[in-house]
């Protein structure tokens, strides 16, 4: 029905704007004609006014020239009665009608100025008007002297000279001329008349055409204004079905919703279950060498140090893997701060040889194939980039069920932005995991990088490995594809940034490191809110020659420190109850401005860095006594001389 509606309503939109721009169409059809129109009647006015100006101009020419031989007729005929009477004042007045005579030439010239046919026969007439001078200019002279008889001959001479008739003959001809030009032009305007009133004709029939047409397209318009008032009704009435629709819609998205979110829950319990299951796992495989390694040593204490401490060694190494562990657990939690270094790819892939093949087992063939190295180095942090490819190893040798072939392969590759994933335009470096394992199905592609999933039975794996190696490249402005298929393999690329700057690697002097004498004897104020740690750091600085105080209060540290004399170096833990570490120190740092500051965490240490704690530097829990020395030393050292600087002691 909505559907049905929406049609409705596009047609009558659709009909409407045929019926506007028709309307519009005829009206500016209906407005060019009416100028059209006028245009038409105006030339038609225009072309009348001009037929009319040139036949008023044809009239005048012919009645000038008629005039003019009436003027010679009459100065010739004045002549003769003066030659007959000698009165003087026919002869005047033979003098006044010749020279009215010469005017009309002059007049006659200048109105046909623009006829080359009458200017050449006006000055042809001139020519003979001054021939009929000077003849009858003799008989006037011999008539103003008496001499009668010489008058009479001249008089009878000149009706016989060629110049009279060639007169008579122009004028005749300029008369002619000038009647053909006014019947010419007669014509020409009858048929401009006809031009125009035949366009005349033809617009009025287009505008009756258009005044039709608006009288349709207005009957059109009011029935469609019927049948839009009717369209309106019936989709005021589907709107409010539709609004109902909608309603239920609504009610019904709610409860989907409700009902997601109570799955997104228990996926989420589902997620820290397995979790739980694979830290729980971990740990318990770890605890069990340190627990049996311990019970193993006291056995043999006594009896066989060397067994004893063998086992105690054993123990060592499995509180270091959790220790691992707690650091990858971290490291997911929030980014770690890289430490980064210029490193050669295939370089630091071959440095791992041993480390893999005693990880992976003698089930796992492993090849590494890569160019040279030289110019292509990427800017990361070693340990993080080892992980990186340790983890992906591992999980490639679960893939393969401990037997198979892993290969790691380095190249160069120049990428455009949109080419992979978030990777912008410029040169990386790929470095590429590849197993002949059992491979993936696509949608368990698309949900590898997730954190907390995998595809290992419950227990045996925590879901954090691919998701803390998609962290680090991301943080490392890379990128990861992942490319596998059921029973064809998997393969995992990793695109670094080409570290394009060569001084690091090539200019910079090797670092040697210069071991310096533990410092030992130093007063320390040591402030941890857990009991058996504080008890652990207490005996270490003991066992490192130091002179410890301890604190297991923040709140009332500030008290005590003002009661001691000479304290070299404060060590505080960093989430204590009531106060925190790093508020701790901002509190005695103005009364003991010479004092140095270590703190002890085993989480911001990892999370954060130094940067978060003004530059003071930060030892990971767990610690060893080595790495505890080496921190006490270096933030004292940098207290009495540089400013504080990066270190992490492990």
């Amino acid at each position: 029905m909505i559907g049905d509606f929406g049609e409705t309503a596009e047609g009558a939109t659709s009909g409407t704007t045929w019926r506007s721009f028709t309307l519009v169409m005829m009206a500016v059809l209906g407005v060019l004609v009416v100028v059209a129109l006028g245009l038409t009647l105006k030339e038609a006015d225009r072309q009348r006014d001009r037929a009319l100006l040139l036949q008023k101009h044809s009239y005048e020419v012919m009645i000038l020239s008629a005039n003019l031989a009436g003027t010679l007729a009459q100065a010739e005929a004045s002549l003769g009665r003066y030659l007959i009477s000698l009165d003087d004042r026919l002869g005047q007045a033979y003098s006044a009608d010749w020279q009215l005579a010469s005017q009309q030439i002059s007049r006659l010239k200048r109105i046909t100025h623009d006829n080359p046919d009458q200017q050449a026969a006006i000055v042809a007439l001139r020519g003979a008007f001054r021939t009929r001078t000077a003849e009858l200019d003799g008989v006037a002279l011999n008539t103003f002297y008496k001499r009668k008889d010489q008058a009479l001959g001249s008089y009878y001479k000149t009706l016989q000279t060629p110049s009279r008739a060639e007169i008579a003959r122009l004028l005749a001809k300029i008369g002619d001329q000038e009647r053909g030009v006014l019947e010419h032009r007669a014509g020409a305007a009858l048929a401009s008349v006809a031009r125009s009133s035949t366009i005349a004709s033809a617009l009025g029939v287009i505008g009756i055409f258009i005044l039709l047409g608006a009288l349709a397209m207005g009957w059109l318009t009011v029935v469609a204004l019927g049948q839009r008032a009717a369209a309106r009704a019936e989709a005021e009435s589907e709107r409010d079905r539709a609004l109902d629709l909608e309603a239920a819609v609504a009610k019904a998205s709610a409860e989907l919703l409700a009902q997601e979110a109570k799955l997104r829950q228990v996926q989420k319990l589902e997620a820290v279950g397995q979790l739980t299951g694979g830290i729980a796992h971990d740990f318990n495989n770890m605890l069990a060498v340190v627990i049996g390694g311990l019970e193993l040593a006291k056995r043999h204490v006594e009896d066989d140090p060397s067994a004893a401490r063998r086992h105690i060694l054993n123990a060592a190494e499995g509180a270091d893997r959790a220790a691992a562990l707690t650091r990858r657990l971290l490291a997911f939690s929030r980014e770690e701060t890289l430490r980064y270094e210029t490193l050669y790819p295939t370089q630091l892939i071959r440095g791992m040889s041993d480390l893999l093949d005693r990880t992976l087992g003698d089930g796992i063939v492993i090849s590494v194939r890569g160019g040279t190295d030289t110019g292509w180095m990427v800017r990361s942090d070693r340990i993080q980039l080892e992980n990186a490819v340790l983890n992906l190893a591992v999980n490639a040798r679960d893939a393969m069920d401990g037997r198979g072939r892993l290969s790691i392969a380095v190249s160069h590759v120049s990428l455009s932005e949109g080419d992979v994933g978030t990777c912008r335009t410029g040169d990386y470096i790929a470095l590429a995991v590849s197993d002949s394992g059992c491979g993936m199905s696509p949608d368990l592609v698309e949900r590898a990088f997730e954190p907390f999933f995998t595809t290992k039975p419950s227990g045996k794996g925590t879901g954090l490995g691919l998701s803390q190696v998609f962290a680090f490249v991301r943080q490392a402005d890379g990128e990861i594809h992942l490319e596998s298929a059921p029973g064809k393999g998997t393969t995992v690329t990793l695109y670094l940034p080409r570290h394009v700057t060569v001084e690091d690697a090539e200019q910079a002097p090797i670092r040697v490191a210069v071991e310096e004498p533990e410092r030992t004897g130093l007063d320390i104020f040591v402030v941890e809110d857990d009991p058996r740690v504080l008890n652990a750091t207490m005996g270490a600085l003991e066992e490192l020659g130091h002179r410890a105080v301890a604190c297991d209060d923040p709140i009332v540290a500030p008290g005590m420190l003002d009661g001691l004399g000479n304290v070299d170096l404060i060590i505080s833990d960093v989430l204590m109850p009531g106060r925190t570490g790093p508020e701790l120190i901002d509190t005695v740092t103005p009364r003991r401005p010479d004092m140095a500051v270590l703190f002890v965490t085993g989480y911001a240490g990892e999370a954060g860095g130094e940067a978060e704690f003004g530059g003071r530097h930060v030892l990971r829990k767990p610690f060893t006594l080595a790495g505890l020395a080496q921190a006490i030393d270096a933030a004292v050292q940098d207290q009495s001389s540089d400013p504080p600087h990066s270190i992490a002691a492990e």
